[in-house]
């Protein structure tokens, strides 16, 4: 019994492209039918048995179910890729705004102190530190009047 070793010089050049390819193919197939199973469960035009259907047929015959679905789909399946992605860029363009507006600037802060100087609650001496705080960057002033420890942040 003598078993034939295969060397790499042995493997010819051409049949090495031949199975990268089919590696290739292989993978790229399977990426497709992640995206397939992810749209069904996307759409909100299919109903849940509509969508239990596709799924089966996906799963139980995958080469014919996946073409099926792309030819049957695949237009509207791109769409509806896009218009996540565009609601996705929406909630967060949405959410930086609200967190970038949300904070005072220095300028707002300087104004209510000067309010406050301007009532009498805190001293010339009390508005210069204050100040000097909100300058300086360290968050919003407090009055000294106030717990230690709560200088804003």
């Amino acid at each position: 019994m003598s078993a034939q070793t295969y060397l790499a010089y042995d493997y010819p050049l051409l049949s090495v492209f031949w199975s990268m390819l089919w590696f290739f193919l292989w993978i790229m197939w399977f990426i497709l039918l992640f995206r397939i199973v992810v749209d069904i469960f996307r759409d909100d035009e299919l109903s849940g048995w509509a969508k239990a259907g596709w799924l089966v047929f996906t799963i139980v015959l995958p080469f014919l179910g996946v073409f099926v679905y792309v030819i049957a789909r695949g237009k509207n399946m791109g769409r509806r890729e896009i218009a996540q992605a565009r609601a996705q860029q929406e909630e967060f363009n949405t959410y930086i705004r609200q967190t970038a507006g949300g904070g005072t600037s220095s300028v707002d802060e300087l104004a209510k102190l000067s309010e406050i100087r301007s009532r009498g609650d805190i001293t010339d001496e009390e508005f210069r530190r204050a100040k000097d705080l909100v300058l300086a960057g360290q968050g919003p002033a407090q009055p000294t009047g106030s717990a230690p420890g709560t200088t804003g942040r």
